[in-house]
């Protein structure tokens, strides 16, 4: 090969590698928003689901707390029965 040939096949592998760095930018470019868009899902998600847990164990809470005051509630019931019926009985 020549020199002219030689300058004009390293011309072109300089352009064709330019291109290649060319597209591997926009490549990178284009999974970082890809990574920024499943980041930001991903806390929205987490968020959501922490917002959704306070919640169940406010649920939770409350339904213990009504079980509690209902299981109270029949005890009393249940003791007062009994000590009417001995009375009625004898």
């Amino acid at each position: 090969m020549n020199t002219y040939e030689e300058l004009v096949f390293y011309k072109k592998k300089i352009i064709e590698l330019e291109k290649q760095v060319n597209q591997l930018r926009l490549s990178r470019r284009i999974l970082m928003n890809l990574v920024e868009k499943i980041e930001t899902e991903k806390r929205n998600l987490c968020s959501q689901l922490e917002k959704e847990k306070q919640q169940l164990r406010l649920n939770n809470q409350r339904y213990a707390k009504w079980l509690m005051q209902n299981n109270y509630r029949f005890m009393e019931l249940q003791a007062n029965l009994k000590n009417k019926l001995p009375q009625e009985r004898g």
